[in-house]
């Protein structure tokens, strides 16, 4: 058995951004743990691998919801020596994703684990964004309420002064707006920051300015997914 950690795509229908051994993968593996299984679906579908019938491949749920003691339940229903994959809802599996609770239960139990090369939002919209790829950190979804958000914003501005690091987060695409406003009210106008949109699709947004002058820009970031990046 091999746990294949199969990235998946940040953008409809671009493929092409998967190297060959991620097709060879899913055309051996009949298994998989999914973050949603309406995406997994038409993600595997969409390979067209001639024999592949999306209907007759079994898929189970993992996501944020999991439980760890729920996955050693999740493998017990994979016969022994069938492969596995692990596919996220949009890039890698494990990185700001809930597939790491399979890959701890694979190196418990001496499952060989083989990560695929594939995209991931965070690793490229740090390779665009022109800021330190030396030293830098990510911290997922910061907190939804207004104060606790702007408490956060400062306290990883001060961080990125202190220690030259790029700080790397996320948000939930119909607030990016908000998140916008806040950064820009919160942080001093020459911290650099970078708004990486819709990476790997036709409209693709990648942009770094000081947040002096992303007051002054105009820019439609409404439910669309980003990654941001400051530094100071």
């Amino acid at each position: 058995m091999k746990l294949f950690l199969i990235p998946s795509l940040l953008a409809a229908d671009s493929y092409d951004s998967l190297p060959i051994e991620t097709k060879e993968a899913v055309r051996t593996t009949k298994y998989y743990l999914v973050e949603d299984l309406r995406t997994a679906r038409r993600f595997i579908g969409g390979w067209k691998i001639e024999g592949i019938v999306v209907q007759d491949l079994n898929f189970q749920i993992l996501d944020k919801k999991t439980k760890p003691e729920k996955v050693q339940e999740l493998f017990k229903n994979i016969p022994k020596g069938e492969n596995v994959g692990v596919v996220s809802e949009a890039g890698c599996p494990g990185i700001a994703d809930p597939g790491a609770l399979a890959v701890q239960y694979a190196h418990k139990n001496n499952i060989q684990v083989k990560p695929l090369v594939g995209p991931s939002s965070i690793l490229l919209a740090l390779m665009a964004s022109g800021l330190s790829g030396q030293k830098f950190a990510f911290h997922g979804y910061l907190p939804i309420k207004k104060a606790e958000k702007q408490k956060a914003l400062k306290n990883l501005e001060k961080d990125s002064s202190k220690l030259y690091q790029a700080q790397i987060f996320m948000e939930t695409p119909f607030r990016n707006t908000a998140m916008l406003e806040d950064l820009c009210q919160n942080l001093n106008g020459d911290t650099k920051l970078c708004i990486a949109a819709n990476i790997n699709a036709e409209d693709e947004y990648i942009k770094t300015m000081t947040i002096k002058q992303w007051k002054k820009a105009k820019v439609d970031i409404h439910k669309k997914p980003c990654i941001f990046i400051i530094q100071s």
